[in-house]
C-alpha cells in the first residue's frame, strides 16, 4: 500500500485525532501533576512512572482508534484488507431512500505498472455504466466522480460536493494473469460502511467481477431487479481487455477536441475494433471524432466526415443495440445532419437504456435546443448538471445559449464569463457574449468580447456557423446576429 493510502487510512480511521488528543491530554495532565506532587512533596519517581505509562498507553489508544469505530449505531470493529475495511464490518442497517444516489471514484492502481491505470478505470466505468441502466439509483458521472483520483479521499467532503449519499471506492492489483480486486460502499452523510469485498480472480473473470460488484451494491441498497434488468446488467459483448485499454486511451484524445486530438483518437479506436470487431463504444467514438471535425472544420472534406460518422453510428448501434454510447452518438450524428426526429428516437434510446447517462441528458438538452423547446431544454440541463455537478465547461455553454433564447440576457453572460474562468480561448464563448452585451445596450463590452473572437479566430465565420449549425427554428441564430448588429460591429 502507497505511503498516500497509509496516511488516508490513519485519517479515515480517526487515529491521527485521537492521538493529537490523547498527547495534548498526557501533556495537560503531566503538567498538573508536577505542581501537585511538588506541593505535596511526593519523590521523583512517582511522576517518572506515571509519564511511562501515559507513553505506553499512546500506541494503545492509536490501536484502539484503528480497531475500533464510533458510529450513530454504536462501537463497531473495523479490519484491514489493502487499505478497505474487510467483508465482516459490512453489517450497518441502511434507510431505504426514494431515491439513493452513488458516486464511484476512481479505482486505485496498485500494479507496479503505471499504465495499468487504464485496466483500473476501466473497471470503475464499466460499473458506472451498468449501475447507471438503473431508473431507482442516481449514478454521478464519471467527469465528476473521477476528479478525486489521486488523492486523499474524504467521503464525506465527496457527498457534499457531488449530492451523492453513497461512495463505491476501491483498488486493483494486477499481477500476471492474476488480479485481486478490493471495493467498498460508505455512506457518505455518517461515513458508515455498508458493503465491502475483497475478488481474487484470473484475468479473464474481470468482467465477472464488475457484474458481482454492481449486484451486491444493488443488493446493499435494497434495490429490486427484474429478472430482464438483471439479465441486460449481467449481460457482456466480449471485448479484449487490450481493446478496451485502446478505446478508454482513444476517448481521451477524442475528448481533447482538438483536431490532432481527433486523428490519434481514431488511430488508438480502429486498433481496438481490429482487435474486437464487436467493440460498439468504440465505434460510437470514432463516430463523434468524425462530427466534431464537420463541427470545426478540420480535415480535407468536412462534409464526408460527417457523413461517415452518421455511417459508423448507425454500424455501432446495429452491433450492439443495449450500448447507450452508441445510441447518444448516433443521436448527436443525426442531429448535425438535420434529421431532429430520428435523433430524438436514438437519445430517447439511450435514456431508455440508462436513466443516469448525463451525455445522454446533455445530447438531449442540446437537441431539444436546437429543436427550438427552450424551456425543456434548459430543465434537461438541470438534470444533467445534477449528475455531473463538476460539469464540463462545454455544459456552461450550452446553458449560455438557452439562456439567451429564452431572453435571460443577464444570466447568460453570468454563465459565460463563468465558461470563461475556466477556458479564456473559445471564440464561440465571445461570440455568444458580444451578442448578449449587445442586446443589452453594452456597446463598449459588446465591441471588447468580438475582439477577442477576432484574435482567437481571424478567420471566424458567422456565415458558415448560420450554414452548419442544425436549427430547426432559425429565428435563435438571427436573434443572436441582431445582437451584433445592435453593437454596430462590421460582421
Amino acid at each position: 500500500m502507497s505511503l498516500r493510502g497509509v496516511w488516508a487510512e490513519l485519517r479515515d480511521r480517526g487515529v491521527l485525532k485521537a492521538g493529537a488528543a490523547y498527547a495534548a491530554v498526557g501533556w495537560v495532565a503531566l503538567e498538573v501533576l508536577s505542581v501537585v506532587f511538588e506541593n505535596l512533596g511526593a519523590p521523583g519517581w512517582v511522576l517518572k512512572v506515571i509519564t511511562t505509562l501515559i507513553l505506553i498507553g499512546f500506541p494503545v489508544a492509536c490501536v484502539l482508534a484503528w480497531a475500533f469505530d464510533i458510529t450513530p449505531e454504536g462501537i463497531r470493529s473495523v479490519s484491514f484488507v489493502y487499505g478497505k475495511p474487510a467483508p465482516q464490518s459490512a453489517n450497518v442497517v441502511v434507510e431505504p431512500s426514494t431515491e439513493p444516489s452513488v458516486a464511484v471514484l476512481a479505482f486505485d492502481n496498485l500494479s507496479t505498472e503505471p499504465e495499468q491505470a487504464y485496466f483500473s478505470d476501466g473497471i470503475a466505468e464499466d460499473i458506472i455504466t451498468d449501475l447507471s441502466r438503473l431508473s431507482q439509483l442516481r449514478v454521478i458521472a464519471r467527469n465528476s466522480s473521477f476528479t478525486y483520483k489521486g488523492g486523499p479521499v474524504d467521503v464525506r467532503r465527496v457527498g457534499r460536493e457531488l449530492g451523492a449519499r453513497y461512495v463505491l471506492e476501491g483498488s486493483v492489483r494486477k499481477v500476471g494473469q492474476h488480479v485481486r480486486v478490493v471495493s467498498q460502499l460508505t455512506e457518505t452523510t455518517t461515513g458508515a460502511l455498508v458493503w465491502a469485498e475483497r475478488f481474487d480472480r484470473d484475468l479473464t473473470d474481470i468482467f465477472a467481477v464488475q457484474d458481482e460488484i454492481a449486484l451486491e451494491i444493488i443488493e446493499a441498497l435494497r434495490i429490486k431487479l427484474s429478472p430482464e434488468m438483471e439479465a441486460r446488467l449481467t449481460r457482456k459483448i466480449p471485448v479484449d481487455l487490450e481493446a478496451r485499454n485502446l478505446f478508454l486511451r482513444g476517448r481521451e484524445h477524442a475528448f481533447l477536441l482538438t483536431a490532432n486530438g481527433s486523428i490519434e483518437a481514431r488511430k488508438l479506436l480502429e486498433r481496438a475494433i481490429a482487435i474486437s470487431p464487436g467493440f460498439s463504444s468504440a465505434m460510437a467514438c470514432i463516430a463523434f471524432t468524425l462530427v466534431e471535425d464537420y463541427v470545426m472544420g478540420w480535415g480535407d472534406d468536412p462534409q464526408r466526415s460527417l457523413e461517415s460518422g452518421l455511417e459508423i453510428a448507425r454500424r455501432a448501434c446495429a452491433v450492439d443495440d443495449q450500448d447507450p454510447y452508441a445510441q447518444v452518438y448516433l443521436s448527436l450524428a443525426l442531429l448535425w445532419n438535420r434529421q431532429h426526429e430520428e435523433s430524438m428516437v436514438a437519445v430517447r434510446r439511450c435514456l431508455a437504456l440508462a436513466p443516469s447517462h448525463a451525455d445522454g441528458h446533455m445530447q438531449l438538452a442540446n437537441l431539444q435546443y436546437y429543436m427550438g423547446d427552450i424551456e425543456d431544454a434548459l430543465n434537461t440541463l438541470d438534470i444533467c448538471m445534477q449528475l455531473d455537478p463538476l460539469y464540463p465547461e462545454i455544459a456552461l455553454y450550452f446553458l449560455a445559449e438557452a439562456q439567451a433564447a429564452s431572453g435571460q440576457l443577464v444570466a447568460a453572460v453570468a454563465t459565460l464569463r463563468r465558461r470563461l474562468e475556466r477556458n479564456q480561448n473559445s471564440e464561440t464563448t465571445y461570440a455568444l457574449l458580444a451578442s448578449c452585451y449587445g442586446h443589452l445596450g453594452k456597446i463598449e463590452e459588446s465591441r471588447e468580447a468580438w475582439a477577442q473572437v477576432i484574435r482567437i479566430a481571424p478567420n471566424f465565420s458567422l456565415e458558415r456557423r448560420r450554414r452548419i449549425l442544425p436549427y430547426r427554428t432559425p429565428e435563435i441564430f438571427e436573434r443572436r446576429i441582431e445582437g451584433l448588429h445592435k453593437a454596430g460591429l462590421p460582421i
